[in-house]
């Protein structure tokens, strides 16, 4: 943040001062104690298991200019301490919840910038998508965009609240994973454009269906200015039907009394998308295809994996097209796009092709990691997937059909990983003859040591806290 002090976090929030300077610059918030500094206001969360209000002294030792409390009897000792050793109290700011505090700050923030925004959201792949949108704009524009995945309730308001005056453009994810966030996140911001990747099973442990899991997302609409535009992927079976409704009959879905004239782009392979791919040929280092909108055709070459970033890279010219970067332009930032840690990254080494996917996992991205493993120009091939998790009542069905895609594919061999990954194997068994099941992270990475050869393409894929990214570590660092 620029131009902001405690005066107006004050006023953004309806807190109360108890001490310290009101003129005190604020750049942003920080939650961890141990990573506050000068210009940061620490800001406490109070957790299931952890309570952050016991680290506000420390917040303060680490060097944070301020910090907001739920709780004045947590840093009544702290004050009379600072005015018993006579000190200059530093600003601590009651709050209601911090959580909110930092939103309506962010909301505040958010409201005096000038520049272009598109949020993005869906249930596999906002994270790739955004850097591919971001890698886009660049090619005309100054772009910021969220950093890593924060993309919650914590991380929009913080990734807000890191936008310069002179961005021209923003990249916002945003994510959910239950009922009511998508809302309140939507609440913060005025959106130019949103993006829906997808609609999948991730978190329908919590939403129960993936009409629910639409309906929760579709908040992200409630963010778009007047003339916004929604890009919808045109190959998803929910998506393309919502799209359909939005344009046979735009009341019923936005109400009778919406004037915004929302926007429908769709995005995909589909003949009748308004963005749509057309002589798609992959190699072994990434994908060619035609963008073909209107009248307009122009090449496009990724230096990535992977038939699903084919309709990323087309929501990310799709968007530049809109917020008015030159095409061409956009598509030569596109070749520059590398990816994202532990999303499809590749390494080679000792003739071993390593594929890093393991920062989470779905039914479809495992599919789609499945997909990059078997473009691998390898003799041999293996798979190592790990529990996906949060997928309700059918998760054993899920990691069944993963079995079958792979068995189907031209995988040799899985290793699999985890109580449901058993369900893999039982889908895959009549297809690989080859299936391992371990109990340790250790027992697959000295198993992959021991027996892996040159001509080998070895992929990992599972949710995130099954750890499988040090399996990885160990094998390639």
């Amino acid at each position: 943040m620029e131009n902001f002090c405690v005066r107006d976090i004050v006023n953004a929030t309806g807190g109360r001062l108890l001490c310290g300077d009101e003129n005190t610059k604020i750049d942003n918030f920080a939650t961890n104690s141990g990573k506050s500094e000068q210009g940061l206001m620490f800001a406490p969360i109070v957790g299931e298991r952890v309570d952050g209000h016991k680290y506000i002294r420390s917040a303060f030792e680490c060097g944070a200019s301020a910090a907001l409390t739920q709780k004045e009897e947590a840093v009544r000792e702290l004050i009379d301490g600072w005015q018993a050793a006579g000190e200059q109290a530093k600003p601590v700011v009651l709050v209601e919840d911090s959580v909110r505090a930092m939103q309506l700050v962010a909301r505040e923030y958010e409201s005096r910038l000038n520049l272009k925004k598109v949020g993005v959201t869906g249930s596999v792949g906002k994270t790739t998508t955004k850097e591919m949108i971001a890698c886009a704009l660049s090619g005309g524009l100054k772009v910021f965009k969220t950093a890593g995945n924060a993309n919650s309730q914590i991380g929009v308001p913080v990734t807000l609240m890191n936008i310069a005056p002179d961005d021209e453009a923003a990249v916002i994810e945003m994510g959910m994973s239950e009922e009511g966030e998508m809302q309140r996140l939507a609440t913060l911001l005025s959106l130019n454009a949103a993006v829906m990747t997808n609609i999948g099973v991730s978190h329908i442990e919590q939403l129960g269906s993936q009409e629910n899991i639409l309906r929760e997302k579709w908040h992200i609409t409630d963010a778009l200015a007047d003339g916004g535009h929604i890009f919808l992927n045109g190959d998803d079976a929910l998506l393309r039907e919502r799209a359909k409704l939005c344009r046979d009959d735009y009341q019923a879905v936005f109400g009778a009394d919406d004037k915004r004239g929302l926007q429908i782009v769709t995005f995909g392979h589909a003949s009748d998308c308004d963005y749509r791919a057309e002589k798609v040929c992959a190699d072994a280092d990434g994908v060619d295809f035609d963008m073909v909108h209107a009248d307009t055709r122009i090449h496009v070459r990724l230096n990535v994996l992977g038939s699903h970033n084919v309709n990323n890279a087309l929501v990310a010219l799709a968007v530049a097209e809109y917020f008015g970067v030159d095409l061409k332009a956009a598509a030569a930032a596109l070749e520059g796009y590398t990816g994202v840690a532990m999303r499809q990254q590749i390494t080679k080494k000792d003739g071993v092709t390593y594929i890093d996917d393991s920062y989470n996992a779905s039914p479809d991205s495992m599919k789609a990691g499945l997909g990059v493993l078997c473009q691998m120009p390898a003799y041999y091939r293996i798979a190592v997937l790990a529990d996906m998790l949060e997928l309700g009542e059918n998760t054993k069905e899920y990691h069944r059909q993963v079995g079958v895609y792979a068995g189907q594919s031209k995988v040799d061999e899985l290793l699999l990983y985890g109580e449901l990954a058993k369900y893999i194997g039982y889908g895959a068994e009549q297809y690989v003859k080859n299936i391992r099941h371990f109990d340790t992270l250790d027992d697959i990475k000295e198993y992959l040591k021991n027996t892996l050869k040159p001509d080998t393409a070895v992929l990992f894929k599972g949710s995130r806290g099954m750890k499988l990214n040090e399996v990885v570590d160990g094998l390639i660092k």
